[in-house]
């Protein structure tokens, strides 16, 4: 039936008026999680990390051995090389100084085959140009041809023509670029961790020997400095990961160039049983992998199995090691340079390009293959992990089945264990793993039972840093917790599966519940990763205090908050009741103050630098003593006066 205008809602309407075209970096702008993955911390890192990929493509070209990168007192950053300095002439296409073009047009640069980068990691000319448009002011300087040229922007808006502010060396080039963000579009807790650019860093200077970088914090009262230079390339890189690992031999180092494309790579064995495998092209980390880290792979099972054939380890009638096997306790590292990358999206997450398997395969198949052969003892140990990961994979098969095939149904009827909600939809469903019965039956009194399961634990899981699949299988708390997800583990982990989508890990704040926190949280990223890469992890936050001031009450959440509370009444008629386990609270204490979606503080848990975090769970719940005597004892200052 044809609608009347009055049927038809004016909101609805689609006219060629509503068609708006943005020009220049205003895209930019009205979009930015397009360009820089959204307007949060990790983006305003990602902005920094844009204007260094630039210095670093002007030293995979030859042209520069130093970058300085400082974090100045009012949040500007410069980042500084000593490469070519960006042209400043005419650029034919537009009339505009090549500075200006660089600087203010979207897919722009030297990277699009006009001879000036051969390898890049910023390939669609949008990274500083993107950077330009969200910052408050930018201003450029070069250092090129005995002068030295300057230009401002505002909100990439081009405030100054590119002017000659004094004369210098031939020999003196370079970049300096300084950038203040726009705090109109970055989310106001956003602020530049020194810590997480220390990491970034650092893992470009392994992955480009003998290139300097310096880090500097302007920021605090004492500025923090951190300088970066490897000469061994990515066998240091290997090294530095498995510092605090028993490893079985020296790191394999692999390096061979094709006609278009650089492959290094380093291979080393722990006796760890997790995979520790990142894989770089052009510097920039590709997370989700990618043709050359399917290469690397291929070529380490298939040099396993051939030398295991060879020399009668494998039997003619036995089964080849998987790539499971060949990989528990790898620690490795792919690093490829190549002319025309092809990446999934602008972030750069995984790399395409087809040929690029091939030549990897080769390189390492040849390189890790004679050196198998001549260093047979060494060959001998990783071959008999490979046997035990093998036996051990087939027995935690057969108990990862035992687990799927218990039905939830059965789950429930073991004492203290799932109370699951009426909500069928993951999307509104949520998990609260509890610690311990006392707390489990507060919390399974004050939830909310349409949308909120919860799972006591009794007592603490397993350590899988120190145990493989097979074990953690048999651990009764895993196996609930398993279930409890519906997503199975391991390499037969499926996230379309999980039941619910916010899984909260809500344990006691003294140093028990810390300890079971960071089992569980080792547990999740060793064989449930995808669940935090997904967004569905979070810690919840119960209060630490119950301060009462007259009829007044208050939830204190850190020992600063409670000293600023207790300063701002003189510590008159004030009692301060301490909360060391969730079992002292009722169940409305702990739904009013930890569990009711409204109120409740909670964290989630993000994986930033999969590499750092890999180190630090090693670190912390792995076999060597030393490593975790010495953080206890540097962290332990931080500490010293929590009432625990």
């Amino acid at each position: 039936m044809a609608k009347t205008p009055q049927d038809i809602n004016i909101a609805s309407e689609y006219t060629a008026d509503q068609i708006q075209v943005l020009e220049g970096l205003e895209a930019v702008r009205r979009r930015p999680g397009m360009y820089i993955g959204g307007v949060d911390e990790a983006a305003l890192h990602h902005m920094v990390y844009e204007v260094v990929d630039n210095a670093v493509d002007e030293a995979m070209a030859g042209r520069c051995d130093r970058i300085e990168v400082i974090i100045h007192k009012d949040n500007s950053v410069s980042v500084i090389d000593n490469g070519a300095g960006i042209p400043v002439g005419i650029q034919k296409q537009t009339g505009l100084p090549a500075l200006t073009v660089v600087m203010t047009k979207l897919h722009a640069g030297g990277k699009f085959g006009g001879g000036g980068y051969k390898v890049s990691g910023g390939l669609h000319g949008v990274g500083v140009s993107a950077v330009n448009a969200l910052s408050a002011w930018f201003e450029s300087t070069v250092h090129r041809d005995g002068k030295i040229y300057r230009q401002r922007f505002e909100r990439g808006i081009p405030v100054t023509g590119v002017e000659v502010i004094g004369k210098t060396s031939k020999n003196d080039t370079g970049t300096h670029q300084r950038f203040l963000y726009d705090d109109t579009i970055f989310d106001p807790d956003a602020t530049y961790r020194f810590e997480t650019l220390v990491q970034r860093f650092r893992e470009m200077a392994f992955l480009n020997r003998e290139l300097r970088i310096r880090l500097v914090d302007e920021r605090p009262e004492e500025p923090k400095e951190m300088n970066f230079y490897f000469e061994g390339g990515v066998s240091s890189f290997v090294r530095h990961l498995t510092r605090n690992r028993t490893v079985l031999h020296d790191p394999v180092h692999i390096e061979r160039t094709f006609d278009t494309t650089q492959v290094e790579a380093a291979i080393q064995y722990t006796d760890g049983f997790s995979e520790s495998v990142y894989a770089f092209a052009n510097t920039i980390n590709t997370p989700d992998g990618g043709t050359h880290l399917t290469g690397l792979r291929s070529a380490i099972t298939r040099c396993i199995n051939d030398y295991a054939r060879k020399q009668n380890i494998l039997k003619e009638k036995d089964a080849n090691f998987s790539g499971d096997d060949t990989r528990e306790g790898l620690t490795a590292i792919i690093s490829v340079k190549l002319v025309d990358p092809q990446f999934e999206s602008q972030t750069k997450v995984k790399l395409l390009n087809n040929e690029v398997r091939n030549q990897v395969e080769s390189a390492i198949a040849e390189t890790f293959g004679e050196w198998l052969e001549s260093n047979p003892r060494q060959a001998k140990k990783i071959i008999e992990k490979c046997v035990t990961s093998a036996r051990a994979r087939a027995a935690a098969r057969k108990a990862r089945d035992l687990v799927i095939r218990k039905s939830a149904l059965e789950s429930m009827t073991l004492p203290g264990k799932l109370a699951d909600c009426s909500e069928r939809d993951p999307a509104k469903a949520e998990l609260y793993i509890v610690e311990g019965d006392s707390a489990g039956g507060s919390a399974k009194q004050g939830r909310d039972r349409r949308f909120q399961a919860v799972l006591p634990l009794r007592g603490k899981i397993l350590n899988v840093e120190k145990a493989r699949l097979d074990k953690a299988l048999g651990n009764r708390e895993i196996q609930a917790l398993i279930t409890a997800l519906g997503t199975g583990i391991g390499d037969q982990f499926n996230l379309d599966n999980l039941r619910y989508h916010r899984v909260f890990i809500m344990t006691d704040a003294d140093v028990d519940g810390s300890h079971i926190r960071t089992l569980l949280l080792t547990l999740f990223f060793r064989y449930m990763e995808p669940l935090i890469s997904a967004g569905h992890l979070y810690i919840a936050q119960p209060p630490l205090y119950l301060i009462k001031i007259g009829r007044e009450h208050h939830w204190v959440y850190s020992e600063a908050d409670k000293e600023r509370l207790l300063a701002r009444y003189n510590n008159k008629n004030v009692s301060v009741q301490r909360y060391k386990g969730l079992g002292e609270m009722n169940p409305e204490q702990l739904w009013e103050t930890t569990m009711n979606p409204a109120k409740r503080t909670i964290l989630q848990v993000t994986i930033q630098d999969a590499a750092a975090t890999d180190q630090t769970f090693d670190m912390l719940m792995g076999g060597e003593v030393a490593p975790r005597r010495r953080f206890i004892n540097t962290h332990a200052n931080e500490v010293r006066n929590l009432d625990v």
